[in-house]
């Protein structure tokens, strides 16, 4: 008997997913630089985790909740894998011609303790699982109010997630209590200003890829 066909991906899912995974990646990297937002110094990988919670609300709301946590969750896969390809390079000897202040920098960015890979694992996983849930359930009390769904959503997951990254990664290192403040302010202000806006501009670029499919 003939194979049955493979199911087609809609190209948005497709596009999305890539650009999912390569935020995952990317946002640990970016998370070692500090930039001021006003008064507040706020780790630069808040960026990528925003976009996070756009790409999983914009699927959770064109392709349904339960395609958006399997996204979620095979975000596990490059996470992992980034984190194992680093740990390997940094392992292995460096060659002679390789120069000593860029080694020196090389390590001090990527180099990360056992702690706070594990504090970013679980951090992604509970609020970007967070998220689709809270924008998913929303739907039926506030029927098409996107940019409120998208809002609320992401402020629970982004408190979640600074909750969890901060406390598991530093409690008992330093006192955290003016870095957790810090954090959520940025993140609550960051989603409430930009999240909604990215959310639909995110559904309106899906759309366009999907009838340009046909």
């Amino acid at each position: 008997m003939p194979a049955s066909p493979a199911p087609a991906i809609p190209r948005s899912l497709f596009i999305f997913a890539i650009f999912y995974g390569g935020m995952v990646c990317i946002a640990g990297v970016l998370g070692n630089k500090l930039v001021a937002l006003g008064p507040l110094a706020v780790e630069s990988g808040i960026f990528a985790f925003l976009l996070l919670v756009v790409t999983s609300s914009a699927v959770t709301e064109a392709h349904g909740r339960a395609v958006a946590g399997k996204l979620v969750l095979f975000g596990f896969i490059p996470l992992i894998v980034a984190t194992l390809l680093i740990e390997l390079v940094l392992a292995l000897p460096p060659a002679a011609a390789m120069d000593a202040a860029r080694l020196a920098a090389f390590g001090s960015i990527l180099g990360q303790s056992a702690r706070m890979m594990i504090a970013g694992l679980i951090a992604y996983g509970c609020s970007q699982l967070l998220n689709v849930t809270i924008f998913s359930a929303l739907k039926r009390g506030t029927g098409r109010l996107l940019w409120l769904r998208a809002a609320v959503a992401s402020v629970v997951s982004q408190v979640l997630d600074t909750l969890l990254f901060v406390s598991i990664a530093f409690y008992g290192v330093f006192p955290i209590g003016s870095i957790l403040l810090g954090q959520m302010l940025a993140k609550v202000t960051l989603s409430i200003a930009l999240v909604p806006m990215l959310v639909y501009l995110f559904l309106a670029i899906g759309r366009r890829l999907d009838r340009a499919a046909l």
